[in-house]
């Protein structure tokens, strides 16, 4: 089993070395700070609309590096956060014109893909989410119910029959589907627009870590950038730039990659559909069925390291593999005993209020990321909407109700490595207490969903 290097969407491939480092200090137009989806697409976006713009990526290791080759490859239309929060911001129908957005934001990442040529293993096979158990059941129920409050959710609440005649989960008592999803290679998206982008005219400078980001200047360890505006783009890596360190909680999650399945296995479990999986516990999973046959599933492993401390390469402690592996084969017993190829770690970036936000400031410092692990599409709509600031355009992107949100910072430590173990070991016990008769949600999730911020 391979452990780390980066991730397994690398893997029959060369993981990428560093290209064209930054020599010195240099001019733009427009700096980006990180080269993963957000920082692509904003660029990629500004090169379309202006090529006369110089556009400069820094990138601390290389394109593709970051959560935008290690995620579990669902391009999928979720709000970050969900939608209650903007309405009691913003009203009911700003939140219907998000989701709107979102939903096109998933066919806008395929219609590009196809344009540019980029083969990223895409198939819309649409989302599917289970419950295996009474309590998950009652809030799979309750989630359908609000879904189908909203024109555009498009959700359909499927029972244990028809749930297995999509996969055959053990144990399910029920499931949610919807279309807006579809399953991608993560790391050939990445590489794919880092290509597109630099035959566009755009400059990555890889191995080029951002020490500071200032209004009008990115400080890296090989010289400064001078542009007229500067995006940070560094998702679960923010903390590392200076004055940085409580603006994201860089948030651990861990993937494994089984050996390629029999056709007898997978006549067995019956996932034809390319569907995305996931459940409906609290430390929940997520799956895909790979281009090659695989079953690449994900969770929190260790959530969070002190001092919002990241990982280099991915590697994944052995007491988390053996976890996913169980969860594995508890929902697909069909698999038991099947080879792990591979196991790797990535961190995505959570804001104290767990909603993602892109703005654009008067002095031209502009953001976009606290993704919380839905980063796939939602990077692609923060790049147009960022191009859209940029540019000086009024849209209807640019008036979404994520667009220019401050939330407060995270907890100085130990509050925060306190607060973020003892969630998660909550959740965890939640989700035990749950395994039993228990048939509503338990008290104690509730309150981790408050003291969180999710709530």
């Amino acid at each position: 089993m391979i452990n780390g290097q980066v991730s397994f969407w690398y893997a029959g491939t060369v993981v990428p070395q560093p290209v064209d480092a930054l020599q010195g200090d240099a001019g733009a137009d427009v700096c980006i700070v990180g080269a993963g989806y957000t920082g692509l697409w904003t660029a990629y976006y500004l090169a379309k609309a202006d090529p006369s713009l110089r556009i400069v990526i820094c990138e601390a290791k290389f394109a593709g590096y970051g959560a935008s080759g290690r995620n579990g490859g669902w391009l999928t239309n979720t709000i970050t956060g969900g939608r209650d929060g903007y309405v009691r911001s913003h009203g009911r129908e700003a939140v219907v014109r998000f989701q709107d957005a979102m939903n096109r934001t998933v066919q806008e990442v395929i219609d590009v893909a196809a344009a540019e040529g980029i083969d990223a293993d895409i198939v819309k096979g649409g989302e599917l989410n289970v419950a295996t158990g009474a309590a998950q059941l009652q809030r799979l129920n309750a989630m359908a119910a609000s879904e189908a409050q909203w024109p555009n959710a498009d959700t359909e609440l499927l029972d244990v029959a028809q749930t297995a005649e999509r996969i055959k989960i053990a144990g399910a008592m029920g499931a949610i589907w919807h279309p807006h999803c579809a399953r991608i290679q993560p790391a050939k998206l990445a590489r794919g627009l880092a290509a597109t982008v630099r035959a566009l005219g755009v400059t990555i400078h890889e191995n080029t870590p951002a020490v500071e980001i200032s209004p009008g200047a990115v400080r890296t360890t090989r010289g400064t950038v001078k542009a007229r505006y500067v995006i940070r783009a560094t998702e679960g890596f923010t903390a590392g730039l200076a004055g940085q360190r409580r603006t994201w909680l860089p948030l651990n999650s861990s993937m494994i990659a089984t050996a390629p399945l029999t056709p007898e296995q997978w006549a067995e479990i019956g996932w034809q559909g390319s569907e995305t999986l996931a459940d409906m516990a609290h430390a929940y999973i997520y799956a895909q069925r790979t281009a090659d046959g695989r079953i690449a599933i994900g969770g929190r492993g260790e959530p969070y390291k002190f001092g919002s401390r990241t990982d280099v390469d991915g590697h994944t402690p052995e007491k988390t593999v053996r976890q996913l592996r169980e969860t594995l084969t508890k929902l697909l017993p069909a698999v038991e005993g099947i080879g792990i190829d591979h196991t790797w770690s990535g961190v995505l970036g959570v804001p104290r209020d767990w909603h993602a936000t892109v703005g654009l400031s008067d002095d031209g410092v502009g953001w976009a990321g606290g993704y919380v692990g839905t980063g796939v599409a939602t990077t692609n709509l923060a790049g147009r909407t960022l191009a859209d600031l940029i540019l000086g355009r009024s849209t209807e992107l640019t008036a979404l109700p994520w667009v220019g949100r401050h939330v407060r910072p995270w907890e100085v430590e130990p509050l925060r490595w306190l607060a973020v173990k003892g969630l998660y070991a909550t959740y965890n016990a939640a989700d035990r207490a749950e395994s039993g008769h228990r048939t509503t949600t338990h008290p104690i999730a509730h309150a981790a969903d408050w003291i969180s911020g999710k709530a």
